[in-house]
């Protein structure tokens, strides 16, 4: 036992406690979400009756919904009024009353206010939980620390997805999904209520609701870094909508049909995130001493190889061997990517901004989810040689990154250097 606890110790980061604590009401909330993410739509069109379009324009909504609660939270997050916890704990009220809302809609009015509301209450989520995190970390904590509540999501997701199956093949009931959904976001308003008092510091916050927006705008690194973090945000958006029609509709089999099984499929992304969560801390820790953009480099790159074997597994023999390393490389570059894009954010942020710096790194995941279905379901409507090629071209895309990134590189290390010179 206690070579146990020693071996965990060694493996498990030194944090601020309501770090943990935040990590746990992250993947509790985030079950919650994992519940209701692959099941709505199906419980909507088959058992509300709604049409498969109708129920796509709804949950859309709730995209561009977040794009508003993101640059709302990211201003409150940084207004001594407000602050991070009196944000967090809106994002998790307005989220309650959406799923709550979700488990009694019977018609598309109420189904689209429930999206609308779910979609600003995670806006409202995403950029003070980011800042609480930079707010309780050093410098040389941060990437292991947000490397912690990525895997709080990722856990938090998987559990659900598994556990919202086996609770509807239990009860029959999709609406019991929306209710635990909204109960564990009562539960994470708790924990944050209790456990996590406000991070913001007066020397930190600042009077006057446009100001930050203002600094921002004017950042060129910043800018800079957003153009590279919406292609970046893309790639996760296609492995999770476009990969598994390319899997299903356009893999050769030897009996002469298409496309993997579906048990086949699902083994596959278990995988993928299984990885994912097993590499996210031991990487992080074995990363200090190279800047976020060099990391984000090595990302892209490993993005790239990815995509190129998604792209064999149409075209060569031993699909499923293509499939398998395919979305392991994948996993693997995911988990570069997270605690670095947030880590270089912070690091670029004045402190008085750093809500409003972190909306911006949310944004470009809002405009990824958009792009990247957009883009991905098109290419799958289209014939073999297009879907198989389309694969390709992700992966060439991949050096559009790395040029802006190589350009990015030695921003960061000026800012690095000015802000040395300030402390």
């Amino acid at each position: 036992m206690t070579w146990l606890t020693r071996h965990l110790k060694s493996w498990l980061p030194d944090l601020d406690f309501r770090v943990w604590i935040l990590f746990v009401g992250r993947l509790l909330s985030q079950m919650g979400t994992g519940f209701t993410l692959f099941y709505a739509p199906i419980y909507f069109v088959n058992q509300v009756g709604l049409p498969a379009t109708v129920v796509g324009l709804g949950i859309g909504s709730g995209a561009i919904a977040g794009i508003f609660g993101r640059i709302v939270g990211g201003s409150l997050a940084d207004m001594p009024e407000w602050g991070r916890r009196w944000t967090l704990l809106a994002s998790a009220v307005v989220s309650a009353i959406a799923s709550f809302l979700l488990a009694i809609a019977y018609d598309f009015p109420l189904f689209l206010v429930g999206n609308l509301l779910l979609g600003l209450g995670i806006g409202l989520y995403w950029p003070p939980n980011e800042a609480v995190v930079a707010d309780l970390t050093t410098v040389e904590q941060r990437r292991e620390a947000y490397a912690l509540t990525r895997l709080g999501d990722t856990l938090g997701l998987g559990f659900g997805v598994l556990l919202g199956g086996l609770i509807v093949a239990l009860t029959s009931s999709y609406q019991m999904l929306f209710v635990i959904d909204g109960v564990s976001f009562i539960v994470f308003f708790g924990i944050v209520y209790w456990l996590i008092p406000e991070t913001l510091h007066s020397e930190q916050s600042f009077d006057g609701l446009g100001k930050g927006w203002r600094v921002a705008l004017s950042d060129r690194p910043l800018w800079v870094f957003f153009v590279a973090n919406c292609l970046f945000t893309t790639y996760p958006a296609l492995t999770q909508s476009a990969l598994p029609l390319y899997f299903a509709n356009f893999i050769p089999q030897s009996n002469g049909g298409m496309g993997f099984p579906e048990g086949v499929i699902s083994a596959l992304f278990a995988w993928h995130i299984a990885l994912a969560t097993l590499l996210q801390m031991p990487v992080a820790r074995r990363l200090h001493g190279l800047s976020n953009s060099r990391i984000l480099m090595i990302s892209a790159l490993v993005w790239g190889i990815g995509f190129a074997m998604v792209g064999m597994t149409g075209l060569l023999p031993g699909a499923l061997g293509w499939a398998t390393v395919g979305l392991g490389v994948m996993a693997i570059a995911l988990v570069f990517y997270m605690p670095a894009a947030s880590s270089l954010v912070v690091m670029l942020s004045p402190d008085a901004f750093r809500g409003v710096y972190l909306s911006v790194n949310s944004l470009c995941w809002a405009l990824g989810y958009f792009l990247g279905p957009a883009l991905g379901g098109w290419a799958m409507d289209q014939d073999e040689a297009i879907a198989h090629s389309f694969w390709m071209i992700v992966a060439l895309s991949v050096l559009i990154c790395l040029g802006i990134l190589a350009m990015l590189s030695g921003m960061e290390d000026r800012r690095v250097e000015a802000n040395s010179a300030k402390d």
